[in-house]
């Protein structure tokens, strides 16, 4: 009788261990399990949602002014007429000078420029400012290496009595005179050439005025190559990222070392990521802000 017992008291202690081993192994399973689900969304709830999608910010682009209005041509003729580069420069200054403008100073590059477009058009037989080959003013400026942020062009064709009288012709045109007049302007070239054009002699002349590209603060062209660069590094971020995250997707489970490593790297490469294009997005306002203001110089602001 008393070893039933001690049987029975044995038993009812080893139904009670193992339901207790049996509780124990079920709290921990719980607990394993919401530990690797933690740990899961720790790693990869906010990981993959921190990707930017672009910079954000758009490069402004540097202006250049270019003015050219309608050529000026007389029909008259004039054996006796003359004229001379260091004449046309002189009276352009008397009308800058008597409308309240500094003197222009001549620049031995537009001087260049100038004769290159009056040889140009006189060998190519044709007047305006666009040569047969599209050419325009800012081409020829920058055949003579004449950097600008502003340039104007003034032609003229015909038997003009003398300097006066074809800086007056120019003035009493609004557009050749308002080129003239620009306050923007710093430099001049001239070239006057007697040649033939479509089977008469006559005179062509050509001014070219000036605002060299060292009077506006330019853009850096480090800044700029250094945002390229960004750029392209961004592009490759971009691969990397979609390929890792393409994997992350596919693999199961969703847990355990291989696919913790695998989170742990994608979320390093997204704050790489992350920190490139803040940095980028930083250096393009930056570039912008000179851009702006270069472009404003460039307007007279």
């Amino acid at each position: 009788m008393a070893r039933q017992k001690t049987t029975a008291l044995v038993e009812g202690v080893m139904r009670k261990s193992i339901l207790l081993l049996f509780l124990a192994a079920l709290v921990l399973g719980v607990l394993f399990f919401w530990s690797s689900s933690l740990d899961f969304y720790s790693k990869i709830g906010l990981g993959l949602l921190q990707v930017q999608e672009d910079t954000g910010v758009l490069l402004k682009e540097v202006k250049e002014q270019v003015s050219a209005p309608a050529p000026l041509i007389i029909e008259k003729r004039l054996p006796e007429s003359f004229l001379t580069q260091a004449g046309v420069v002189e009276w352009t200054n008397v009308q800058r000078v008597k409308n309240g403008l500094p003197a222009l100073r001549e620049n031995a590059q537009l001087n260049t420029s100038a004769l290159i477009k009056t040889e140009d058009m006189i060998a190519k037989q044709y007047f305006g400012h666009v040569s047969p080959e599209r050419e325009g003013a800012g081409d020829f400026v920058n055949k003579a290496g004449y950097e600008f942020v502003a340039i104007g062009e003034n032609l003229a064709l015909g038997d003009f009595e003398n300097e006066e009288i074809l800086v007056q012709g120019w003035m009493d045109s609004p557009g050749h005179r308002a080129n003239i007049l620009n306050s923007q302007y710093q430099e001049i070239g001239v070239a006057v050439l007697k040649g033939e054009y479509q089977g008469r002699v006559t005179w062509l002349a050509v001014q070219h005025f000036g605002r060299p590209a060292s009077s506006c603060p330019a853009p850096s062209e480090a800044v700029l190559s250094e945002i390229k660069e960004n750029q392209g590094s961004i592009e490759e971020f971009d691969s990397i990222l979609a390929e890792l995250r393409q994997e992350i997707d596919s693999m199961r489970p969703k847990r355990g070392p291989e696919y913790n490593r695998k989170v742990d790297e994608y979320n390093a490469l997204v704050a790489q990521y992350n920190l490139l294009i803040d940095q980028t997005k930083a250096l393009i306002e930056q570039y912008n802000a000179k851009v702006q203001q270069f472009n404003q110089c460039v307007q007279g602001g």
